[in-house]
């Protein structure tokens, strides 16, 4: 695989409650991957109850792949899985039940990736 020169940043705020909008963000991140262009999903409000547990094999949408396979390929390809930790802390959700490959993070450290990105999508 070459060098990735593009960047891109997808913004997730969706999760199990609207599985099209929780999928669609996994769907685009293994394309851009699969084309050679670095890819962040970062987890924000609801969608960081994706990131606990096994919560992702519940969340199917309509015509996609299943969430967690996108998801388990998505890491697989070097994709960067990003969840905001004010939100978990919100949820009661502990860094140490994150599936593994996430990684937590706060506002300076996506504005980061964002400043750094050829895009930023947000669902």
């Amino acid at each position: 695989m070459s060098e990735k020169t593009e960047k891109i940043v997808y913004i997730s705020t969706n999760g199990g409650e609207n599985p099209e909008k929780a999928t669609l963000p996994f769907v685009l991140a293994n394309a851009a991957l699969a084309m050679d262009v670095e890819a962040v999903v970062a987890l924000q409000g609801p969608a960081v109850t994706l990131a606990k547990g096994d919560c992702l094999k519940h969340v199917f949408a309509a015509g996609l792949p299943p969430l967690h396979e996108l998801v388990e390929s998505f890491l697989e390809q070097g994709g960067v899985l990003m969840v905001c930790v004010p939100c978990i802390k919100e949820r009661q959700i502990d860094q140490a039940d994150l599936i593994e490959g996430a990684v937590p993070m706060a506002a300076a450290k996506l504005t980061a990736e964002i400043l750094s990105a050829n895009a930023t999508l947000v669902y």
